[in-house]
């Protein structure tokens, strides 16, 4: 598995195709985030952009290989092992990226609420923006492992389904992700941190569950 995972990441890497994810981020904080806004309002933007590019993440992992490659990778390997390889690759790489956006905005931000009257400790709203960000990354990675190969082959279904799933993720009432991200800017009214343990677990069961069923469906359709 750690072959397979170094090999994944490498073509994840050398094909580029991670740009545009990421700049897209990083238009997006650039132009939500701003130095001095409450730190637990900034944190929850902060998380709720990354969830979207989890998913597309997903999809470039899981579509980087030709159908030949992908074959010869997954005669040698197995076809299940071989695609949860790349789904963990994806979700690494949404971790590392908001991990790293985490800790920027949580330094640029102010420590207060939202109304600047209550102090917000840095270090406790920062572990709280991680935990978030770790709900948006594994239900991005949820949607994006249900909106592609092998659930869904042609781009002109897989991308449109990519795109509203992550908008469901952030907007339907129950999703791991917004109750996680609400919590932050509730926690930002009140000046209180909150610790969004449920919604990780919550959001860790539908990536898990997202994962399995695509690897028993690529190993099928192998």
């Amino acid at each position: 598995m750690t072959a397979l995972l170094r090999y994944q990441a490498a073509l994840l890497v050398r094909s580029q195709r991670w740009l545009p994810p990421v700049i897209l981020y990083a238009a997006f904080l650039g132009i939500g985030v701003q130095s001095g806004q409450p730190v637990l309002d900034s944190l929850g933007y902060t998380a709720a952009a990354l969830l979207p590019v989890a998913a597309w993440l997903v999809r470039i992992c899981v579509t980087n290989e030709p159908p030949a490659a992908r074959s010869c990778t997954g005669a040698a390997a197995g076809p299940g092992r071989a695609h949860l390889a790349c789904v963990l690759v994806a979700f690494a790489a949404a971790g590392v990226l908001g991990t790293a956006a985490t800790v920027i905005v949580t330094i640029i931000s102010a420590p207060t609420s939202t109304a600047h009257d209550i102090r917000v400790e840095p270090l406790p709203a920062g572990a709280a923006g991680l935990l978030t960000t770790l709900a948006c990354a594994l239900l991005g990675t949820a949607v994006g492992a249900l909106t592609n190969w092998p659930l869904l082959r042609s781009p002109g279904r897989a991308v449109p389904a990519l795109l509203l799933g992550a908008l469901l993720a952030l907007v339907i009432v129950g999703s791991p992700a917004r109750a996680a991200i609400t919590a932050l800017v509730d926690g930002s009214q009140r000046g209180t941190i909150p610790v969004p343990a449920l919604p990780v677990l919550a959001a860790a069961l539908c990536a898990a569950a997202a994962t399995a069923l695509a690897c028993a469906l690529t190993t099928r359709r192998a």
